[in-house]
């Protein structure tokens, strides 16, 4: 196709929020939903770009030039080149495109080289920051007005564009962006012109991010007070009446994973609800699949099975998992039948979330489990039920034989695999230098088959780094943790039943605060 034929592409200048993905607004995450190109500023989280279709091209503005102010030209140049090329172009900047974000210079760009743009607004640090540590940026008895400032610039310079005497008496709070390594001329210049030294201030580094710190302070103290704490950009100072109303603990700040780095490794699909549930508790969820659930090698086999439900052919119906429940469903429905097929047959499920699994489609389990149920209850569970009767037993190929065993003593039972688990570790993935280097605080392992193929991908540095408790395997059951200490892992957090909500309450319960 030639260039004069080819459709020009369009470029949405996205603001992804201040961090928190729940924080990027839904047109963000339409337009990233259709991105062919991503261009992502260093800030933006792994969740947010992970929002992006798989087949999307992503690269960070880092990419393009090591030096900081080196990287604009380079940008507005390969966001014009990729629509040239047809592309859905989503450049995805930190906070708000058009607070201190250089949206207006990108926008004016592509406007001059005729390339169609959209700017979706973000939520901007400053207003994250005052939600999650309580500061009202205005107060109708404190503060009738805000200023958002650049610290860029050095306040004492001649040709500063800064009324810093004006901005000392301004009659309201004052948001400081960018200001965090000239803070020690700042504040002072402030003072120098008027400002009250016992004005209260805030310093918050990753607002609205599970690594949020803070400190509060006034003008005079906050330099020493940032220093003793440690903390680092990215960071912004609110300073003003207003901050004095911030509670000892803010909402934000007493969530009890605040602060706690977790590595899930379920399969993808499994995973989402547990992420959001860690994230909501403060902690800052990453996602390595240990596993992929597939269609089982003996696809004939299993359409057999189906056939043979069908047909009325079985008393009881078992599932082991929820996986097993999902696939044998999929697979049912997708031979033209409907839950009508199973109008005769009698249902069992071996733990509350493959119960669970069932109930989404109206289903209610004949042998509902008690909590913490494993093959071996149900098996006790079903041996007088099923005896002499007809059972087909679905499950993964790598299924345990100690539920076929005790079955097939008492009924005439018939196994299917129903799905198979392959290993899905990358290798490559920067989970493995985050444990190599002590950035992930707990690991959680919900299978056996999890927990090995896991272990197996961890190198000495991290595998030492889990036998010393530097890191800690949290289970979700007795065998998994078993699995674990093959390894020499003696560490473990083990939750009282198998279920996500119990993994979730030992972590709650097991975490150090503050």
């Amino acid at each position: 196709m030639s260039a004069e034929s080819r459709s020009i592409g369009k470029v949405f200048l996205v603001g992804a929020g201040p961090g928190d993905p729940g924080l990027l607004t839904l047109r963000g995450r339409e337009c990233l939903a259709q991105a062919d190109f991503v261009l992502y500023d260093q800030l933006v989280s792994h969740q947010i770009l992970a929002m992006a279709p798989a087949t999307a091209e992503k690269q960070g503005v880092r990419e393009l030039a090591e030096c900081h102010p080196d990287r604009w030209p380079h940008i507005h140049v390969r966001m014009i080149e990729e629509a040239q090329l047809g592309r859905c172009v989503v450049r995805l900047k930190g906070g708000d495109p058009m607070i201190f974000g250089r949206g207006g210079e990108e926008a004016l760009a592509l406007r001059e080289a005729g390339i169609p743009y959209e700017i979706v607004p973000g939520v901007t640090a400053a207003l994250a920051a005052g939600a999650c540590l309580e500061i009202p940026l205005t107060h109708r008895s404190l503060a009738s007005a805000v200023a958002f400032i650049t610290g860029h610039e050095h306040p004492g310079k001649p040709s500063s564009r800064l009324d810093w005497k004006a901005i000392a008496a301004f009659p309201g709070t004052l948001v400081l962006y960018m200001g965090f390594s000239r803070l020690n001329s700042i504040l002072p210049e402030l003072v120098r012109h008027g400002m009250d030294p016992t004005t209260p201030a805030a310093a918050v580094t990753r607002a609205s991010s599970g690594d949020q710190r803070s400190v509060t302070a006034t003008i005079a103290t906050l330099d020493a007070e940032i220093r003793a704490a440690g903390l680092t950009t990215p960071a912004l100072v609110l300073i003003g009446p207003v901050v004095g109303l911030r509670p000892a603990l803010s909402w934000f700040e007493s969530r009890p994973l605040l602060g706690r780095h977790i590595l899930v490794t379920r399969p993808r699909h499994q995973a989402t609800d547990l992420l959001h549930e860690l994230a909501q508790l403060g902690a800052t969820p990453e996602l390595l699949p240990a596993i992929d659930i597939r269609e089982p090698t003996n696809m004939a086999a299993f359409d057999e099975a189906i056939e043979r439900v069908a047909a009325g052919k079985f008393a009881w119906l078992i599932f082991t998992s929820a996986n097993g429940v999902s696939r044998f469903f999929d697979r049912l429905f997708l031979s033209g039948r409907d839950i009508r097929a199973l109008g005769h047959i009698k249902l069992a499920a071996i733990g509350s979330a493959t119960a669970a699994e069932l109930r989404k489609l109206h289903l209610d389990p004949d042998i509902a489990p008690a909590e913490g149920m494993n093959s071996e209850h149900l098996a006790d569970e079903l041996t007088t039920k099923v005896d002499g009767q007809h059972v087909l037993l679905a499950q993964a190929e790598e299924g345990r034989e100690l539920l076929r065993e005790r079955l097939a003593m008492c009924c005439k039972l018939e196994t299917v695999a129903v799905y198979r688990q392959v290993e899905a570790i990358d290798p490559q993935a920067e989970s493995f230098n985050r444990l190599r280097r002590g950035e992930i605080d707990d690991v959680i392992v919900t299978s056996p088959n999890i927990a090995r193929t896991l272990l197996n991908a961890c190198d000495a540095t991290i595998l030492e780094r889990l036998r010393r408790g530097q890191i800690r395997m949290v289970s979700s059951n007795p065998r998994t943790s078993a699995t674990v200490r093959e390894f020499g892992i003696e560490t473990i957090l083990e939750s009282a039943s198998p279920t996500m909500e119990s993994v979730v309450e030992c972590l709650t319960q097991n975490t150090p605060t503050g």
